[in-house]
Parts: structure tokens; sequence; C-alpha cells
């Protein structure tokens, strides 16, 4: 079964220039066509396969950077130099199916027709938000991508002084099933001894965090305070090729008329803490690649603490197989020293 993808960010489908990426080991191809929506094709030329990535935009065609042939947006040959015109029957490649939103670009890698439209992101609908959007490689799969977002206990050690700190202090968790995949939300959660709670963070009141998988590839993590101030974290990722993910993260939060001055400090140690799962994570899949060579690697052990893995990952599967997802409305409770 297909899903949508994000492709890109909006933004980065410039004037006259292409935008190469690559999705489930295909390569591809993003442009804005003459009406500025964006298209999707394979990135090779029909001519001599050369890569159309590496050619140019013009007048909303993509042209080949070998013979200058041109493709309109659905992937049919408009111009051909050499003859000055297509000629009648002329071949064309593939194109994607597409969709713009969120400051997302999406496509629809299947065959079939596309289900729907990409999954809105949480405040698109909401004023008051200040957004941006960064672009991650990271190494291993969609699913420890998946855990690592969404998991509490990492945090006091890969994010040690900068986004939690161990504290010793129980924390009660309730994980429910849903429909489209499952919800972890934290009660009595410390807040203190890191940098991002001392600088953007209030001191004082409750505070609502719950951390989200939505199936196939999405985490959403929300912190809400009484004051008003709320940040959305929302993950999607687009499996690249072997164990390659990207990784966009709309990060929106609510700080009033100060969110632009605010951003200046947020955007860069996002991105730090960002860049300390990156190398977590290559880490690891370079370690599990190094036992693995030598033989059969051992099952990962799980534990009650491990509130979202296993609902990833049977979800996941699931839709692998093509059986039912897993029901929606359990409930399960458990106790974490964070």
């Amino acid at each position: 079964m297909a899903h949508w993808y994000a492709a890109c960010r909006g933004s980065d489908l410039r004037a006259g220039r292409p935008h190469a990426f690559t999705l489930l080991g295909r390569p591809l191809v993003a442009f804005r066509g003459a009406d500025g929506q964006p298209a999707v094709l394979e990135d090779r030329c029909a001519h001599r396969h050369a890569p159309l990535s590496s050619g140019r935009v013009c007048a909303g065609e993509l042209q080949c950077p070998y013979h200058g042939w041109r493709y309109g947006t659905h992937g049919q040959v408009t111009h051909v130099p050499a003859l000055g015109a297509a000629p009648p029957g002329v071949a064309g490649v593939t194109a994607l199916q597409v969709c713009e939103q969120d400051g997302l670009v999406w496509c629809w890698p299947g065959a079939d027709a596309p289900i729907g439209t990409p999954r809105r992101i949480a405040t698109h609908d909401q004023p008051g938000f200040t957004r941006f959007i960064m672009k991650t490689r990271f190494r291993g799969s969609v699913e420890a991508c998946l855990e690592n977002f969404l998991d509490c206990p990492h945090a006091t050690f890969v994010h040690k002084g900068w986004f939690r700190s161990p504290t010793a202090q129980p924390v009660r968790a309730v994980v429910t099933t849903l429909a489209d995949g499952a919800v972890a939300e934290y009660f009595d959660e410390p807040r203190k001894r890191s940098v991002i709670w001392a600088l953007f963070a209030p001191r004082g009141g409750a505070m609502r965090h719950t951390d989200r998988f939505i199936a196939p590839h999405t985490s959403c993590v929300d912190y809400e305070f009484p004051s008003g101030l709320a940040y959305n974290i929302t993950s999607t990722c687009s499996p690249v090729e072997g164990d390659a993910v990207e990784v966009f993260t709309v990060m929106s939060f609510k700080f009033g008329w100060l969110g632009p001055l605010v951003r200046l400090a947020f955007e860069p140690l996002s991105r730090w803490i960002i860049w300390q799962d990156v190398g977590m994570l290559d880490r690891v899949a370079a370690n599990r690649a190094r036992h693995a060579a030598l033989g059969a690697l051992p099952r990962v052990q799980s534990t009650a603490a491990d509130l979202l893995g296993p609902h990833i990952a049977a979800w996941r599967a699931a839709l692998t197989r093509g059986d039912a997802p897993p029901a929606a409305g359990q409930i399960t409770e458990a106790t974490l020293t964070l």
C-alpha cells in the first residue's frame, strides 16, 4: 500500500532550479511548473537517461542538460531542440501525483490513485504560531527514527543539560491506542536543569505533554501551558534508500509577538538537539551493522519504559503485511523515572 511522503520543502523549489531527491530507492526530481505548482518526475531523460536534476527549469518546463529536451509537469516531452519541436508519439517520463501543503511538497509514489491528501500539520489553521521547517538525514529505519522522536528516557542522556537532565522523579504515563496510531500523555513531569526549559518554558503552572505516533511515518509532540504558550513538533519520515531516512520536522511555537525573536535562539538550539539524535542513531546503525556481519543479530529487548516503540512496530508490520491495524481504545499505564 502506498502512502503520501514528503519530498521536499516548498522553499527548496527555487526559480530555475530543479530539486533532486530519492524516495524508496527511486531517483526523482521536483520543480515548479509555469503555474507555480510543484511537479515530480523520475530523474532521467527519456533520450539518453541523463539526470534531469542536473538541468534547469525554463518557463515552467524541465530541460535536460545533455541535449536540451524539455518536459512538462506531466512528464511529457514538449520540445526537442535538434528537431525544432517534439516529434509525435515520443515517450516521456513518469510523473508522480503531487500535493503542496503546510510548507511541504508531498508525492504519492504508488501507481494507484492517491488516497485522500497528506495529513495536515496540527497547527496549520491556528493563528499566533511561529513556524520553521528542518530537513535532516538520519541513518536507520523509519521505526528507529519515530521511536527516537517519541522517547522521553533517552533525552536525559543524549540531550543532558540541553533538553532534559536526570531528576530521579517518577512520572506517570498513559498510553492510548488510536484509530491511526497511539498517544502517550505524561503527568507531573519535571522541567528543570536544561537550557530549553530555562529559556522557553514558564517556571510555574501545569504543563500538558503528549507524544503521538500517527501511522505510518509521522510523530507529533505537543507541549501546552496555561499561559497560552504552546509547542508542536511534527516530524514525517521519507525513506531514501538503504538505511537512510529524510526527516522533515515542522517546528511550531506560540510565543505571542515575541515569536520571531524567540526563533533566533530556538531554531539553532533545535537543530543542535536534532543533530545529537542524528549522531546517536548513526552509532546505533553502525553498531548493528558490525554485529549483523558476525551472524544473526539478536532481537532488541523492550520494557514498559518503551511506551510507543511496540505500537510503531505493530502498526507498520500490519500495514506491510496488509493486515488489520491494531485495535483502538486500549489503555495502559506506566511509571517512568526521568
